[in-house]
């Protein structure tokens, strides 16, 4: 489990979903209620979740710390 403080802006992390595991990139930190694709994203400052972004699809999601791992970078990625 990541721990929430661990996980920042700009982290390539990982979370299980139907289809398997997804890697993506953390876009933000949400810490307030917020809407995204229609489905409500309870968040607050004692109770974050992260704007994700799939590397594959595009697709942003909402997810608890406790979802997400970081992931190795990208090979031939710069530091």
């Amino acid at each position: 489990m990541a721990k929430s403080s661990a996980i920042k802006a700009g982290d390539r992390v990982q979370w299980d979903s139907s289809q398997g595991k997804v890697t993506g990139k953390v876009k933000k930190k949400l810490t307030s209620p917020t809407d995204i694709k229609g489905h409500h994203v309870a968040a607050s400052p004692d109770n974050p979740e992260y704007l994700v972004e799939s590397e594959k699809t595009g697709a942003q999601a909402a997810h608890k710390p406790e979802e997400l791992k970081k992931a190795p970078k990208k090979k031939g990625a710069k530091s």
